[in-house]
């Protein structure tokens, strides 16, 4: 009996399962495991320590200079993800390892960021989305054009450590930008403008996105000068004390008292000059620091202009001259030349700079680089140095010497343009810019007669959440809207009105202010709106252009740039709905026109006549193309229409 109880017992224990909590250790093992293997980063971070390791390496100063170098960092790494696997992103459950592999890094180098997602506040997935869902090479090529591929791949498949082919690079590079990819992004770190720069480097330049060219040009990531700043003001210190001693030097006794007055004169100008350079250099860093810009010595630029040469002036403004030059590498440019400058000079300098530095589109100048100087013949030099337009502007075209006028194909080419780099000045760059300055003579046209904005010495960004800026007026009469001129209110539609007239002038031929009854000036946009308001739209278009286009067309366009031209802000549209309403694909209908408020130097019988001919305040006026409604709003806010009226 005893053995039977025995062997019974010990059959149990052979079949009993094992203990709860071994078996619980053993499962959170294996799903520890698994969890480990699915969420392991595939990006490979030690190409970025390889570069950092052994170059200088960039001071994370502000917030916004560490978070830059941040993204460039990861960028770059995703640039060589791309290579090898064809893929811009890693799968979203190694996003988290992917911040961990990451942070290790930064901590080798930078240990005061101990999190650089809270530091710069980027989300955990973000490493991991990207730009209208697009992951893979093939998803990305479909959604750009192949001729701007092919444009892409001449203009940066070359080493890109000078700056002129940098420059033709990113310029290229804007044609796979927000106009084509115009998609929802992801946060921030591998957006839709980043993802042409991070595809170009994987794939398009031979050399890669490790090569030191590669990296400086399209990420913005150059460890080799960021940290010589303090190397050359000793090197200046230095120069001035051998230049104060070479004075010692030459002073004799018998004039020493008079030479030493002379010597500390000019010691404190040099040190203020000294200053404004140290000053203005400091500005310029922080530019660079994002940009590709080339910073050109005086010399360079004096042996392209041939030592500013009158033949070789193009151009004359308030600011100072604008001269075509040649490269040592054989491009053509256009030489910007601001006067002697004073120190309010140098902040307007540097603000023009940054704007064309922070933007890139097909339809605005390109940036190639700048140059700052102070000699003692020319005193400060301060030039910006862009492509060259071979056409001129479209004042040129129309109210220069030009024999032969725009056909309406090439006028609707221009005005398209325009409005599509507003739009992006608008819409597409951030944080969103108001130009500020729209006229025919800021319209320069390249050899294709493709519309590019220049002269951003007004521009002004836009915080982010603000209704409008009040600010001081600026601009030039006759563009001006009159909400901003009277008020100081500058908006997005500001620079819709300024182009509304541009428009009248380019499908009229008459300036803003034209001169007529004796010659007492007259608004073109007053002359337009009459015009239509008589169902007479067509009479705006100049006569003798040659290859009209149909009718119905040229009567759009004519509505169009008399709404973007009305007085009263509300009426205007975006700039985006104008692209929309240009664009022949689309087929949109011009919005309705709101009757204009009767201007405040009006006499008695324009208001009577006004009066009679509104009735009840409701015009219908029938045109060839459609039937617009001219509502009339004065009533119901004289205030608003009085103002807008005084211009």
């Amino acid at each position: 009996m005893s053995l039977l109880f025995l062997l019974f017992l010990s059959l149990q224990l052979h079949l009993s399962p094992p203990s709860s909590s071994s078996s619980s250790s053993t499962t959170a093992s294996a799903a520890r495991h698994l969890h480990a293997t699915a969420s392991s980063c595939p990006l490979d971070f030690d190409v970025l320590r390889r570069l950092i390791q052994f170059s200088n390496r960039p001071k994370f100063d502000s917030v916004s200079i560490s978070c830059h170098y941040i993204k460039a960092g990861l960028r770059l790494v995703q640039s060589e993800y791309l290579r090898t696997t064809n893929n811009f992103l890693p799968p979203i459950n190694s996003a988290e390892s992917c911040w961990v592999s990451y942070q290790t890094l930064i901590n080798d180098f930078f240990p005061n960021f101990n999190d650089i997602r809270k530091f710069c506040g980027f989300q955990t997935s973000w490493i991991a989305e990207g730009c209208m869902n697009i992951t893979t090479r093939d998803e990305f090529e479909g959604n750009v054009s192949k001729s701007a591929l092919k444009d892409t791949v001449s203009a940066c498949n070359q080493s890109l450590g000078n700056g002129s082919p940098c420059a033709s690079c990113t310029t290229s590079l804007s044609s796979l930008q927000p106009s084509n990819l115009n998609g929802r992004s992801i946060g921030n770190l591998s957006d839709c403008t980043a993802y042409p720069s991070i595809y170009a480097a994987a794939f398009i330049n031979r050399f890669g996105p490790t090569d030191e060219g590669t990296t400086q040009c399209l990420f913005g990531f150059d460890f080799s000068d960021l940290n010589n700043s303090n190397g050359r003001v000793r090197k200046i210190v230095i120069c001035v004390v051998v230049i104060g001693c070479g004075f010692v030097l030459f002073l004799g006794c018998g004039g020493f008292w008079i030479l030493r007055r002379k010597r500390e004169k000019i010691r404190e100008r040099s040190k203020v000059d000294n200053e404004r350079e140290t000053n203005l250099a400091f500005g310029m860093n922080s530019i660079n620091e994002s940009t590709t810009l080339v910073r050109y010595t005086f010399d360079e630029i004096r042996e392209a202009t041939k030592n500013f040469s009158r033949l070789n002036i193009i151009g004359r403004g308030g600011y100072g001259n604008v001269y075509k030059g040649v490269l040592p590498d054989g491009s053509e440019v256009a030489l910007k030349r601001f006067k002697n400058c004073s120190v309010g000079g140098d902040a307007v300098f540097a603000h023009e700079v940054e704007v064309i530095a922070s933007v890139r589109h097909v339809n605005l100048v390109a940036l190639r680089g700048y140059c700052t100087a102070t000699t003692p013949l020319e005193g400060h030099q301060r030039i910006i140095v862009c492509d060259l337009m071979r056409n001129g502007s479209l004042h040129d075209h129309l109210f220069g010497f030009e024999e032969r006028k725009l056909s309406w194909p090439t006028r609707q080419k221009i005005a398209i343009g325009t409005a599509r780099g507003l739009a992006y000045l608008h819409y597409g760059a951030q944080p969103s810019i108001i130009h500020r300055d729209i006229k025919a003579s800021n319209i320069l046209l390249d050899d294709k007669f493709e519309a590019k904005l220049a002269d951003f010495g007004l521009a002004r960004f836009t915080p982010e959440g603000m209704t409008h800026l009040s600010t001081k007026v600026a601009g030039t009469m006759g563009y001006v809207a009159p909400e901003y001129a009277l008020y100081g209110q500058l908006t997005e539609r500001s620079d819709v009105y300024s182009f509304g007239v541009v428009f009248l002038e380019l499908l009229s031929g008459k300036k803003a202010i034209m001169a007529v009854n004796e010659g007492q000036p007259s608004l073109v946009t007053e002359w337009a709106w009459s015009l239509v308001k008589k169902g007479r739209a067509l009479d705006v278009i100049e006569d003798g252009m040659p290859d009209l286009g149909p009718p119905e067309v040229m009567e759009k366009y004519v509505l169009v740039a008399v709404l973007c031209s009305h007085p009263q802000l509300y009426a205007r549209p975006t700039m985006d709905e104008v692209v929309k309403i240009l664009d022949m694909d689309t087929d949109l209908p011009v919005p309705s026109i709101p009757e204009r408020p009767i201007p405040l130097n009006a006499d008695i019988d324009d208001i009577e006549r006004s009066v009679s001919s509104s009735g009840s305040g409701n015009v219908s006026t029938s045109t060839g193309y459609r039937t617009y409604t001219l509502e009339n709003d004065c009533a119901s806010n004289p205030t608003e229409g009085e103002s807008s009226g005084g211009v």
